[in-house]
């Protein structure tokens, strides 16, 4: 198992620095400058203000900083729209509320998912598995940007019950819609998932051996049927973990919570290159660890998986 997790660092850590370097070189290659506006800038002007940021240097030279700062440092540089404040410290700010309201939603949309997708598995063709794939169907044709402003019509303007919008320091009330909003469709395609991957082991011989030789139902189904069922659906959470905890602009613009989603939209509206290229990098830093994880996941539940 040791060894099957240093083979998947050594391919995760280079990965990531070629996530970096790409996203360096295409921000470079994107029109314009983050300190253009409107009015035209003497030249004098703009000379001053690349010697500031660093950006009349070469770019190799310029790159090679930038790796070191974000490898060893874990420092994204200053914010170009900003001038008192830096990446890190625009990422510090909403990453906590996004990650709060994401981490809810990814645990109730797997508790909820995966038991939806068991019971219709385990009474396929019966009023519980009716019910739940109607729910799913239900919750994945309404996506988030029509959950979030039915959930504030409902609870908030009707029926008055919680606040539609702002974060509170991350009360329970201000989290509830949020993380119903930003569940739901995540939620059915678990369900859907894991109900077609249980369907499928549920027919295997083994699992017909097992109830030949008169083990309970329970027993077959949690000792021997969900383990390997949920292969899939953990390969789907990994993802589905990364997009939920690094923001979801939606539920950001419409709850108004903070979160890193709307600092990605607001830095890509003002040219704020710096802070676009360090949310990128955080995200796609999250994203490897997340396979990772998943990876580590896939072997311990499948140990076959590590040959």
């Amino acid at each position: 198992m040791i060894q099957f997790i240093l083979r998947r660092l050594a391919v995760a850590i280079p990965t990531l620095l070629v996530l970096i370097v790409v996203s360096f070189m295409l921000m470079k290659m994107a029109p314009g400058n983050p300190f253009a506006g409107e009015k035209n800038v003497p030249q004098a002007v703009l000379d001053n203000i690349f010697a500031r940021y660093g950006l009349d240097k070469p770019e190799w030279q310029q790159l090679l900083e930038y790796v070191y700062n974000v490898v060893f440092r874990f420092d994204f540089g200053p914010s170009f729209q900003y001038r008192d404040r830096t990446v890190n410290d625009i990422i510090a700010q909403g990453f906590p509320v996004t990650f709060t309201y994401g981490a809810w939603a990814f645990v109730l949309a797997a508790l909820i998912g995966v038991s939806l997708g068991i019971v219709a598995a385990v009474r396929q063709n019966s009023w519980a598995d009716y019910f739940a794939v109607g729910v799913t169907i239900g919750a994945q044709v309404v996506p988030n940007f029509v959950m979030a402003p039915l959930l504030v019509l409902v609870f908030t303007l009707w029926l008055r019950w919680l606040p539609g919008g702002g974060w509170n320091g991350g009360h329970w009330s201000n989290v509830i819609l949020p993380v119903i909003a930003l569940s739901t469709s995540y939620m059915a395609n678990i369900a859907r998932i894991t109900r077609s991957s249980m369907l499928e082991v549920l027919s295997s011989n083994y699992i017909r051996t097992a109830r030949a030789k008169g083990l309970p139902s329970r027993q077959v189904i949690f000792e021997h049927a969900l383990r390997p069922a949920l292969l899939p659906v953990v390969s789907y959470l990994g993802p589905v973990f990364v997009g939920m905890v690094t923001g979801s602009v939606v539920i950001d613009l419409y709850f108004s919570t903070g979160g890193i989603g709307q600092a990605f939209v607001n830095s890509a509206l003002n040219r704020d290159y710096s802070t676009i290229l360090g949310i990128t990098v955080l995200l796609g830093a999250l994203t490897i660890a997340a396979n990772l994880i998943v990876d580590i996941l896939y072997a311990w539940i499948d140990p076959k998986i590590q040959l």
